[in-house]
């Protein structure tokens, strides 16, 4: 997915489990975290935590220590923006149809 999904929460891999198993602490996020690592709206879930600072839980793959450690490094940045471009950056080529 190389389109920026606005309405992410419906699309989310989490959805449908209790939000409790997202805020865990110690080795029980690295069990959250795995929810995230085939969710379709990744991105768009860490770049809501990240610029809104949401202090608790596991959002978009990352727990909050992890958050806060990038939050540290670029306090002002929009992370929805770096997210966006990064991801549009990395997204594969279109191959063009043969002639």
């Amino acid at each position: 997915m190389t389109t920026w999904v606005e309405d992410w929460a419906p699309r989310a891999a989490c959805k449908a489990e209790q939000p409790d198993k997202l805020f865990v602490r110690g080795a029980e996020q690295n069990k959250a975290k795995t929810l995230c690592s085939g969710c379709p709206v990744r991105t768009e879930c860490l770049a809501e935590a990240l610029d809104n600072q949401i202090e608790w839980g596991v959002w978009g793959g990352m727990t909050e220590r992890e958050r806060r450690a990038l939050l540290r490094r670029r306090p002002t940045a929009s992370w929805r923006s770096l997210l966006e471009k990064a991801r549009t950056e990395s997204a594969p080529a279109v191959p063009v149809a043969a002639r």
